[in-house]
C-alpha cells in the first residue's frame, strides 16, 4: 500500500468513525483538554476496558484533577477511586508518583516534550505520543497494537513491534495523517479490523487492503 491508498483508506474509515464509540481517552479530550487528566487517563487505561477507565477516571478527577490535589490524597484513596482498573494499586502509586515528580521537576506542568514525558515513571512511547497529540494538539504518532496490526495487515509497513512501526511511520506517513491515525485505527481495530478473524466481508477497505498475515476472516 503506498501514501495514496493509505489516504484513501483512512478517508473511507473516517466517514464509517463515527458509528462507533470513540476511544476512552479521545472521548475524555472532547469534554476536557487538560494535559494533565489525559495523562492520568492514559496510564488508568493500560490493559483496561474503556468503560471501566471511563468510571475510573471520572471518579478520581471529581476529587483531584491536579498534580498538587493528588499528591495531598491517600494512596489507599486512590485506590478505592480506581478500582476495579487493572493492577490499580500499582496505578495508584504511579499516578501519585507522577504527580509528584510534575510538581517537583515541571512546576506542576505536564511536559509537551516526548523525551520529557518518557521520563515519567510508567510513561511509554503510546501514553507520551497521546498526551502531546491530545492534550496539547502537536504533531505525534501514537501507536499500539491496534495501529501496530492494521498498518501491517495494510501493507503500508513491516515491522515487528509497535515502537518499530512508530519509526517507520514517522518516516514515511505524511503529516496530514499522524494525529489522526490512532483514533481511526484504535476504533477500526475494536470493531472491524479485529486481531483474531476480522470482519473483511464488512469492511469499507477491503479493496485496498493487502491483509497480510490474515488467515481467518469473516
Amino acid at each position: 500500500m503506498d501514501d495514496s491508498t493509505l489516504a484513501l483508506a483512512l478517508e473511507r474509515i473516517r466517514s464509517e468513525y463515527p458509528k462507533y464509540r470513540m476511544p476512552i481517552v479521545t472521548e475524555l479530550v472532547k469534554k476536557n483538554r487538560d494535559p494533565y487528566r489525559v495523562l492520568i487517563s492514559c496510564l488508568l487505561s493500560l490493559r483496561t476496558k474503556d468503560e471501566v477507565t471511563s468510571l475510573a477516571q471520572e471518579r478520581l478527577f471529581r476529587e483531584a484533577d491536579t498534580p498538587q490535589r493528588m499528591i495531598e490524597m491517600k494512596t489507599e484513596r486512590i485506590e478505592e477511586l480506581i478500582y476495579p482498573v487493572g493492577f490499580y494499586r500499582n496505578k495508584a502509586r504511579v499516578v501519585k508518583d507522577v504527580s509528584r515528580t510534575l510538581i517537583e521537576e515541571y512546576r506542576g506542568r505536564v511536559p509537551d516534550d516526548l523525551d520529557e514525558l518518557l521520563k515519567l515513571k510508567g510513561v511509554g512511547r503510546k501514553t507520551a505520543n497521546l498526551v502531546i497529540t491530545m492534550g496539547y494538539d502537536k504533531p505525534g504518532i501514537c501507536v499500539d497494537t491496534h495501529v501496530h496490526r492494521i498498518t501491517n495487515r495494510f501493507g503500508y509497513v513491516k515491522t515487528g513491534t509497535p515502537d518499530e512501526t512508530e519509526m517507520e511511520l514517522r518516516k514515511k506517513l505524511p503529516g496530514e495523517h499522524w494525529i489522526e491515525i490512532n483514533d481511526l485505527l484504535v476504533t477500526w481495530g475494536q470493531n472491524i479490523c479485529k486481531p483474531v478473524s476480522p470482519l473483511c466481508s464488512g469492511c469499507v477497505v477491503l479493496d485496498l487492503c493487502e491483509r497480510k498475515g490474515v488467515q481467518k476472516s469473516r
